[in-house]
């Protein structure tokens, strides 16, 4: 399945891992890739990606795998490296990985040397349904998550869920906590989905991925709709910084999707059976588990949170399924 973006496509068929070197022509005339990748993917795919892209001459540039790569620290080694491979204006970026590279690759591709061209290859459930999507990319500062970035749309989104058979359990369960989101804000029959199996379909990853696009394609910059997208992430970031990354990303989400149902229901925004069927829901799946954390040992953390605007913070509740609310000037007690 295509479904364009602005201007670019997203491509989303299984197999397509072997379609990579006719679709990237499609998109690039150069005869050189530049392939940002993490230290694990390298080790399995470095060989399959030189046959699937025979076409083109590879240069690989290898980062630690880990939230921590997305920093400044990394982000300058790799800007020097690619540097001293000599790329230029009109040669191509690919970002071969999970978020931490889609986010890391695509901030390197819209600053080096002012601005080069780049296609997303997501390789994780979580970049496929959610980082890939939408051109935001950055890095990370030691005051924050995603404090340091940009809008840089790909030239081309290309997905194969058969990626996902190589992927970690953990991996796999840290992708279902944006899938759960996406049902949650705009797609009840993900949730439905997800109440009787553990894998999803190529059909749940397509549906997931709509959910993003209709509200990026309302709002790309971030004005008003697309915080839609940042439920769950306010608290989900305090927490990855309150345990210094330790914690998963997705699981981070889960617990602050937690946390955010049930201030809304403290509130008298949400339902109390929409946040105990939430509960129940990622209890089931394994994202979170008894006793669940709380917000008050996490409120410390947002003061910096990139969602701070100069009247206060905007929090996305929810008043029930596909209705998220943005509220403004929230102010959370510890």
């Amino acid at each position: 399945m295509n479904l364009k973006v602005d201007n670019y496509e997203i491509i989303i068929k299984e197999n397509l891992f072997f379609d990579f070197d006719n679709q990237i022509k499609k998109v690039y005339t150069g005869d050189k890739l530049f392939i940002v990748t993490d230290d694990n993917l390298f080790k399995v795919y470095e060989e399959k990606l030189k046959n699937a892209l025979h076409s083109f001459k590879l240069e690989f540039v290898v980062i630690p795998s880990g939230e921590n790569s997305k920093s400044m620290k990394i982000y300058e080694k790799v800007v020097s490296e690619l540097i001293r491979k000599h790329i230029r204006r009109n040669q191509m970026i690919v970002a071969f990985g999970g978020g931490v590279v889609g986010d890391l690759a695509g901030f390197v591709a819209g600053t080096v040397l002012r601005g080069v061209p780049f296609i997303q290859i997501p390789t994780s459930l979580l970049a496929m349904v959610d980082s890939s999507i939408g051109g935001k990319v950055g890095i990370d500062l030691p005051e924050g998550k995603n404090l340091v970035g940009l809008f840089n749309n790909p030239k081309v989104v290309l997905i194969d869920p058969n990626l996902l058979q190589t992927l970690p359990v953990d991996e796999y369960r840290n992708g279902l906590a944006e899938v759960i989101k996406a049902g949650i804000i705009g797609d009840y029959s993900i949730l439905e989905y997800l109440k009787k199996h553990d894998k999803l379909t190529i059909n749940e990853i397509i549906k997931s991925i709509e959910v993003k696009r209709k509200i990026v394609l309302k709002d790309p910059f971030e004005k008003n709709e697309r915080m839609y997208l940042n439920f769950g992430h306010t608290f989900g970031h305090a927490i990855e910084r309150h345990f210094d990354y330790a914690i998963k990303h997705g699981i981070a989400v889960a617990y602050g999707m937690l946390i955010a149902l049930d201030e809304g229901v403290k509130r008298g925004i949400t339902k109390k059976e929409l946040y105990e069927e939430i509960k129940a829901l990622l209890l089931r799946l394994k994202l979170v588990k008894e006793p669940l954390l709380v917000m008050k040992d996490f409120v410390s953390y947002i003061a910096s949170d990139k969602k701070q605007l100069s009247d206060g913070l905007r929090f996305v509740f929810m008043s029930d399924y596909e209705k998220p609310e943005i509220h403004k000037g929230v102010i959370f007690d510890a």
